[in-house]
Protein backbone atom coordinates (compact mmCIF):
# COMPACT_ATOMS: atom_id res chain seq x y z
CA UNK A 1 0.00 0.00 0.00
CA UNK A 2 2.84 2.40 0.82
CA UNK A 3 4.44 1.79 -2.58
CA UNK A 4 1.14 2.50 -4.30
CA UNK A 5 0.74 5.77 -2.38
CA UNK A 6 4.35 6.69 -3.19
CA UNK A 7 3.78 6.17 -6.90
CA UNK A 8 0.52 8.09 -6.73
CA UNK A 9 2.37 10.95 -5.05
CA UNK A 10 5.11 10.87 -7.64
CA UNK A 11 2.79 11.15 -10.62
CA UNK A 12 -0.28 12.86 -9.12
CA UNK A 13 0.76 14.70 -5.93
CA UNK A 14 -2.41 16.78 -5.63
CA UNK A 15 -4.63 13.70 -5.79
CA UNK A 16 -2.55 12.09 -3.05
CA UNK A 17 -2.85 15.22 -0.89
CA UNK A 18 -6.65 15.15 -1.22
CA UNK A 19 -6.80 11.41 -0.43
CA UNK A 20 -4.52 11.79 2.60
CA UNK A 21 -6.41 14.82 3.85
CA UNK A 22 -9.89 13.31 3.66
CA UNK A 23 -9.23 9.65 4.47
CA UNK A 24 -6.33 9.69 6.97
CA UNK A 25 -4.94 11.74 9.84
CA UNK A 26 -1.70 12.41 7.93
CA UNK A 27 -1.85 16.21 8.14
CA UNK A 28 -3.31 16.48 11.66
CA UNK A 29 -0.81 18.11 13.96
CA UNK A 30 1.55 19.03 11.11
CA UNK A 31 0.14 22.50 10.46
CA UNK A 32 -1.53 24.97 12.81
CA UNK A 33 -3.96 26.35 10.22
CA UNK A 34 -5.42 25.34 6.88
CA UNK A 35 -3.55 28.17 5.09
CA UNK A 36 -0.19 26.38 4.67
CA UNK A 37 -1.61 23.10 3.33
CA UNK A 38 -3.83 25.06 0.95
CA UNK A 39 -0.91 27.11 -0.36
CA UNK A 40 1.19 23.97 -0.62
CA UNK A 41 -1.58 22.22 -2.55
CA UNK A 42 -1.79 25.07 -5.05
CA UNK A 43 1.85 26.11 -5.49
CA UNK A 44 4.19 23.39 -4.13
CA UNK A 45 2.59 19.94 -3.74
CA UNK A 46 5.87 17.97 -3.61
CA UNK A 47 7.23 20.30 -0.95
CA UNK A 48 4.03 19.92 1.10
CA UNK A 49 4.23 16.14 0.89
CA UNK A 50 7.93 16.04 1.79
CA UNK A 51 7.43 18.40 4.74
CA UNK A 52 4.68 16.15 6.08
CA UNK A 53 6.93 13.09 5.61
CA UNK A 54 9.67 14.78 7.64
CA UNK A 55 7.23 15.63 10.42
CA UNK A 56 5.51 12.22 10.48
CA UNK A 57 8.40 9.81 9.82
CA UNK A 58 11.54 11.66 10.85
CA UNK A 59 9.93 13.23 13.92
CA UNK A 60 10.56 16.76 12.65
CA UNK A 61 14.35 16.30 12.68
CA UNK A 62 15.99 18.25 9.86
CA UNK A 63 19.16 16.30 9.19
CA UNK A 64 21.01 15.81 5.89
CA UNK A 65 18.49 13.51 4.20
CA UNK A 66 15.56 15.71 5.18
CA UNK A 67 17.22 18.86 3.87
CA UNK A 68 18.31 17.20 0.61
CA UNK A 69 14.77 15.90 0.13
CA UNK A 70 13.35 19.37 0.70
CA UNK A 71 15.75 20.90 -1.82
CA UNK A 72 14.77 18.25 -4.40
CA UNK A 73 11.06 18.81 -3.69
CA UNK A 74 11.45 22.57 -4.11
CA UNK A 75 13.41 22.08 -7.33
CA UNK A 76 10.72 19.80 -8.73
CA UNK A 77 7.91 22.15 -7.73
CA UNK A 78 9.48 25.30 -9.11
CA UNK A 79 10.96 23.53 -12.12
CA UNK A 80 7.52 22.31 -13.14
CA UNK A 81 6.03 25.76 -12.62
CA UNK A 82 8.79 27.46 -14.62
CA UNK A 83 8.42 24.98 -17.48
CA UNK A 84 4.68 25.62 -17.71
CA UNK A 85 5.20 29.37 -17.89
CA UNK A 86 7.82 28.94 -20.61
CA UNK A 87 5.39 26.86 -22.67
CA UNK A 88 2.72 29.54 -22.38
CA UNK A 89 5.16 32.24 -23.48
CA UNK A 90 6.32 30.12 -26.38
CA UNK A 91 2.76 29.54 -27.57
CA UNK A 92 1.88 33.23 -27.35
CA UNK A 93 4.78 34.17 -29.65
CA UNK A 94 3.90 31.63 -32.30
Amino acid sequence: MAILLGLLGLFFPRILIVVLYFFTQWFSGVFDSILWPLLGFIFAPFTLLWYSVVINYFGGQWDGISIIGMVVALAVDFGVTRGASRNRKRRSWA
